[in-house]
């Protein structure tokens, strides 16, 4: 039986804990990652393949639009949690997905799946964090970024570009205008007396 993207997303922690009870009975190995996926690119793809082979299936939770905003700022994410879900189904190996929305209690994800490996970026968790996720977690297993680069710093440098477009089209303009209202102060200025 095959599965199409929109059943690979977990849309309720009733669906999580299906899936999980269905993996467990298999004796399938558990790994768990989290985070926003917003502009997938590179990176995103390495680190989950690189997530995906310590066990056997991947679920990844995915940040809403509402988290990331506070997270993040109001101009982000640039994706929409539907698409960022379902474009991450599209990477073979993401087995499901959930969205995890802003209210969630902490870590109520991790503590649903109690997951075999939870894989984390070392600047996300601190070492105690790290510790006190012993409890909920078989190993916590740290990666590396794969990429060079960030969604965030690529949004970085296409605001640089934008903002050097507009100066670079709008000074002379703005030059141009005020040369040109200095000229009819003073022209006007001259007749009037």
């Amino acid at each position: 039986m095959k599965f199409s993207s929109k059943d690979r997303i977990l849309r309720n922690y009733e669906e999580v804990e299906a899936f999980v009870n269905k993996a467990r009975h298999k004796g399938l190995k558990i790994v768990m990652t989290q985070g926003t996926f917003d502009m997938v690119h590179i990176g995103h793809g390495r680190y989950l393949e690189a997530a995906k082979s310590h066990g056997d299936v991947l679920l990844v939770g995915v940040d809403n639009d509402e988290k990331v905003r506070y997270r993040k700022g109001p101009e982000r994410p640039v994706v929409p949690e539907e698409e960022r879900l379902e474009m991450l189904t599209y990477l073979r190996s993401v087995d499901v997905v959930f969205c995890k929305q802003l209210g969630d209690q902490k870590w109520q994800l991790i503590k649903t799946v109690r997951p075999d490996v939870l894989i984390v970026i070392d600047e996300n968790y601190t070492d105690e964090q790290k510790r006190d996720l012993a409890e909920y977690v078989g190993e916590v297993k740290v990666l590396d970024r794969q990429a060079t680069t960030s969604t965030s710093a690529k949004l970085r440098f296409m605001q640089i570009g934008a903002a050097q477009k507009l100066v670079n089209t709008l000074t002379p303009r703005l030059i141009e205008v005020v040369e040109e209202s200095l000229s009819e102060i003073k022209n006007g200025a001259g007749q009037k007396k």
